[in-house]
This record gives C-alpha cells, sequence and structure tokens, in this order.
C-alpha cells in the first residue's frame, strides 16, 4: 500500500526550481551571452580579439568545466584552436589539438603535477605577439598544480590538500595557502605567459568580491601575502598537521609572496567571469516567481558554519512567513563543515540533514545541492528534506542525529529517495539553498 506523503508536491516544487537553476547555468548558454566569434574577431564580453593579429593562440582550460569549456569556445571559434585542457572529469571526446590531462579532486593525483608542467612549458615559450585564452572553472586548484618546492612529493601534496579541506576554513583562506605553496596559483600562470596577451573566462565558484580565489588565481593578481597564511595557520591550528617538507617552509619562512597587481604580468591580462553564483540564484527566483511564491534571497550566510547558516536562514524563513502565505528564501555560497570523522556525504547533505531535525512536524523544504552536481565523496549533488524527514528517516531504520554526527547523511536520504542526482553537470557556480514554506 502506498502512503499518502503531503509533503512530497512541495519537494517536487524545490526539485523543479533547482532543475531551472542548473539548464540556466550551463556554459552553453553563458557563451551565447557572453561570447562570439564573427569573421575572426572574438568577442569576449567587452573585448575584442582579431585573432589574425596573433602568431599563435593557446587555451589553457583549468577546472571541473575544462573540456565544456573548449567545447564551447570551439562552437564559436572553430577547430582552429590548440592548447591543454586539465579536468577532473572523462570526457565523452576529445577536442581536435588539445592535450587532455584528468586531474585529481579534491586532492591531486600525478596527472594534476604532469599538468601544471605542460602548461607552464606552453606558456613559457609565448611571446609579445601570442594571446593565451585561459579558461577556469571550480576544482582548478587540484586539479593542475606543481608545488612551488621539489622537496614536496605527491603524497605530501595530498596529506596538504587534505588537511586544508578538512580544516573547516572557508574557501578564500584555504586558497590563501594553496597560491603560496603553489608554482602555478597566486598569478604565477600569468607570470609565465608574459608577455602575451591574456584574457581569462571565469565560471567562478567563489564569492564575486573574491575572484582571485578561483581555482586559486593562476592568473589573476593575488590580494593575500605570506602573512596571511601564517595567521590561517594559526587561526586553525594547521601547522602540525602538515607534512614535514610543507611545515619546514612555514618553519623556515622561506615561502615568497605571489605577484601583485604591480607585476608587469597583469598590464596586458583581462579577466571576465561569464557565469557565477548570482546566475543560479536569479533564474531559482524566476521559477519560483512562476510558482506563486514571494521570493527573498539571503546570501549573507556565505562561508558561514552550516549549523549556524541553518538556524540563520530558518529563523528568516519563520519571519518571512509571518506576513506572506508562501515564501521562498534562497541563499548562494557555500556553507563550511569541519570533518572529523568519515561518512558518506557532503556539505550539502550535512546542511540539509541539520535542517531536518531543526523543521520537525512544520511545512517547511529545504533543498541544499551543487551546481557541479558533486556533493563531497557521494554521488549525490546534494539533498532535500522537510518536516517529515526525521520522521520517515526512523521509520527506515536511519537515525538522524547518528547520521549527522558521523557525517553520514548520504545513506540516511538515500534510502528516503530523497537525495539530489544530476550527475557531473560540467559547470560549477557554487551551492544552491532553496527554502519554501506555505
Amino acid at each position: 500500500m502506498t502512503v499518502h506523503d503531503p509533503n512530497r508536491s512541495l519537494r517536487d516544487t524545490a526539485r523543479a526550481m533547482f532543475a531551472h537553476a542548473l539548464a540556466e547555468s550551463s556554459i552553453s548558454k553563458a557563451f551565447a551571452r557572453h561570447v562570439h566569434c564573427e569573421r575572426d574577431i572574438l568577442r569576449i564580453c567587452d573585448d575584442l580579439y582579431d585573432l589574425n593579429a596573433y602568431a599563435r593562440v593557446l587555451v589553457v582550460s583549468i577546472g571541473k568545466a575544462g573540456h565544456t569549456l573548449v567545447e564551447a569556445l570551439e562552437s564559436q571559434v572553430g577547430s582552429r584552436l590548440e592548447g591543454i585542457v586539465a579536468t577532473s572529469l572523462e570526457p565523452g571526446s576529445q577536442v581536435h589539438g588539445f592535450r587532455y590531462f584528468k586531474g585529481g579532486h579534491p586532492t591531486p593525483n600525478a596527472d594534476s603535477v604532469r599538468a601544471a608542467e605542460a602548461i607552464l612549458k606552453s606558456l613559457n615559450v609565448q611571446n609579445a605577439l601570442s594571446l593565451v585564452i585561459f579558461m577556469l572553472s571550480g576544482g582548478g586548484s587540484a586539479i593542475a598544480e606543481k608545488p612551488i618546492d621539489d622537496e614536496i612529493s605527491l603524497d605530501d601534496l595530498i596529506a596538504t590538500y587534505r588537511a586544508l579541506v578538512l580544516s573547516g576554513a572557508p574557501i578564500a583562506e584555504i586558497n590563501a595557502i594553496r597560491k603560496h605553496l603553489s608554482a602555478v596559483k597566486g598569478g604565477r600562470l600569468a607570470q609565465a605567459a608574459y608577455p602575451a596577451q591574456q584574457v581569462s573566462l571565469m565560471i567562478s565558484d567563489v564569492p564575486d568580491t573574491t575572484l582571485d580565489a578561483l581555482a586559486s588565481g593562476p592568473t589573476m593578481p593575488d590580494s593575500t601575502s605570506v602573512a596571511d597564511c601564517y595567521a590561517i595557520l594559526e587561526k586553525y591550528a594547521l601547522l602540525e598537521q602538515f607534512p614535514q617538507s610543507v611545515r619546514e617552509l612555514f618553519q623556515r619562512h622561506a615561502l615568497e609572496e605571489t605577484p601583485n597587481s604591480d607585476d608587469p604580468a597583469f598590464v596586458r591580462a583581462r579577466w571576465w567571469p561569464v557565469l557565477s553564483n548570482k546566475t543560479a540564484i536569479e533564474a531559482a527566483g524566476v521559477a519560483a516567481t512562476a510558482q506563486g511564491f514571494a521570493v527573498e534571497v539571503d546570501n549573507s550566510c556565505d562561508d558561514w558554519d552550516y549549523d549556524r547558516a541553518a538556524d540563520y536562514l530558518l529563523g528568516r524563513l519563520r519571519k518571512l512567513r509571518q506576513n506572506v502565505s508562501k515564501v521562498c528564501l534562497i541563499s548562494g555560497g557555500e556553507v563550511t563543515v569541519k570533518v572529523t570523522n568519515g561518512g558518506i556525504g557532503g556539505r550539502n547533505q550535512h546542511f540539509a540533514l541539520a535542517c531536518a531535525q531543526k523543521i520537525a512536524g512544520e511545512n517547511v523544504t529545504v533543498l541544499s545541492a551543487g551546481t557541479d552536481g558533486i556533493d563531497g565523496n557521494s554521488p549525490a549533488a546534494g539533498a532535500i528534506a522537510d518536516g517529515s524527514t526525521a520522521e520517515r528517516a526512523k521509520a527506515a531504520g536511519h537515525d538522524p542525529a547518528t547520521a549527522l554526527g558521523t557525517f553520514n547523511a548520504y545513506p540516511l536520504f538515500d534510502a528516503l529517495g530523497d537525495t539530489i542526482m544530476t550527475g557531473p553537470t560540467g559547470t560549477n557556480v557554487r551551492d544552491l539553498r532553496i527554502l519554501l514554506a506555505y
């Protein structure tokens, strides 16, 4: 016998809103809006590039959307391009003229290092008659990486990334340290490409105010310093968690400053974010309005601890519902989770499960998912919870409090059929949280 589930329609509504936001955040739609090539004149946002004016055009695409970006660019420019693609996803086919590397994520692998070395080698032979088109997307920090010191082995590099990812620090602070330990981050790819003309197309998975954190800012002036790194180490007690080779660099004060805005490498460089979290937020809002919801957007909990963010957003939702009978609260960005032991899940499922306990019995639905289709170490993009989740989970043999305490949200949501399953999307514009209430 099928049990009537009065909350399902609201969960389905939230899923449809997320699906619409995801569709509008596609690379193809971003390129249709911002990139166009006609008679060999390439327009990127407000810039024009005469491709015939350059002795060589090199494309370097790094991140989870690496292949999708090259496909989109080829559809505009044609098959005349060449370059390097470093991505964590296995493409169904490869674009002619490009070398592919399958880098690791969330930690680097051997191909990550090979990709970085190949990119540096290609950039170092460019000159003032070259145009280098960088295309950057989320995940690029791990996908292409080369330590600044050859004494740092791949195993040490992986251990360092793991310590950073699990520290609970927001992405901008994590990337500040990555930049100063890397031969390719924090503007160092721009230095390698100098004196070539450079333009960066950015699919942003970082806050709009910190674009140099995207893929750890390989082509942009770095706004962080070595002093910032030491403050972050102390704040999260990271030094003792690092392997000896990395720890020694800090102890010897051997790190060098990354290039800032005065560096000549940036004189002929431009940067254009063609897709960001704002795109997904606006699309979700349009879908919610079409369903008759009064829509509010609140991104103020970006990079907050998941539990604090849950309390804040649910409190905001309840206050809005006092004045409006049908309300949708949308929040973009990411929450942080300090993982202390390893279950299966990710920050979005963890956030949704925390909300499930706080809204038990209420007519409230919470969806939290990543636009890249990947949440932590699970196969899901995220999850959806409502006032019946806790009760349904217990009936299915899952204790929400235990799952939360062991960072094991995925099995619980999977048993309920409440995971968000998209597969890798080929894009990445951060996370989206959709809260609905009648």
